[in-house]
């Protein structure tokens, strides 16, 4: 016997506007299936525009440039901006850049922001941010170089993996720590709740055991 009469409609489609490996893993978390486009946006910092706008204006500027292509799906796009002295940080473009980043954040605290937006089908989109202030330790110039050496700065902002297993280049955050590592879930999963209640979302403590202590966490039992 056919049980299709009463199964439930399916959700809306879920698309990832990054080629991000560490966003995809963490958005995987809320344990929606989801596919990936890449958003052609540059990604240029102005100085004059405070991060969190800009955070923003870049993640939706990648959402919608997906949603272009995907007019039936819900898109989510995220940007992280590295703040050292209230001047942006993105990605360094070669090993002098990442060099010159990484001297200048050690020992010193800087901030993480993440814009995240989403664009749900319609066009309809909504947007929020997460920060983090982040404490980097004393690494030594020969820290700097192998790190470099590996290849893994290049596509970071800042110029660092706070989880690089080897590097390690973070002392303590004040913050949410996917907020550091590209995307902070628990604003991502809110922002799809009210955008795309059709998407069943898992809470991301149910992955990443930092989740269960994020300050973004909702209290209690006030969000299921």
């Amino acid at each position: 016997m056919s049980h299709d009469a009463a199964s439930p409609p399916p959700g809306p489609r879920l698309v990832l506007a990054s080629a991000s490996p560490r966003r995809r893993e963490l958005l995987a978390a809320l344990g929606v299936p989801f596919t990936v486009r890449t958003a052609d946006v540059p990604e240029e910092l102005p100085a004059h525009v405070p991060a969190p706008t800009l955070a923003e204006e870049l993640a939706l500027a990648k959402a919608r440039a997906v949603a272009r292509d995907e007019p039936a799906a819900v898109v989510l796009g995220a940007d992280t901006i590295v703040v050292l002295d209230d001047r942006p940080l993105g990605k360094p473009e070669d090993a002098d850049e990442a060099r010159r980043m990484l001297r200048a954040l050690r020992g010193r605290a800087h901030e993480v922001v993440t814009g995240v937006a989403v664009v749900a089908p319609g066009g309809v989109g909504r947007t929020a941010h997460a920060r983090t202030l982040v404490h980097m330790r004393c690494y030594t110039d020969a820290e700097i170089e192998a790190y470099i050496a590996s290849g893994d700065p290049f596509d970071k902002a800042g110029a660092y993996a706070i989880q690089h297993p080897e590097f390690r280049p973070v002392a303590r955050i004040e913050g949410c720590y996917c907020n550091v590592v590209g995307l902070p879930l628990w604003t991502a999963r809110r922002l799809l709740a009210a955008i795309a209640p059709g998407l069943t979302l898992r809470r991301p403590d149910a992955t990443f055991a930092h989740c269960a202590t994020c300050p973004l966490a909702p209290a209690g039992a006030d969000e299921a």
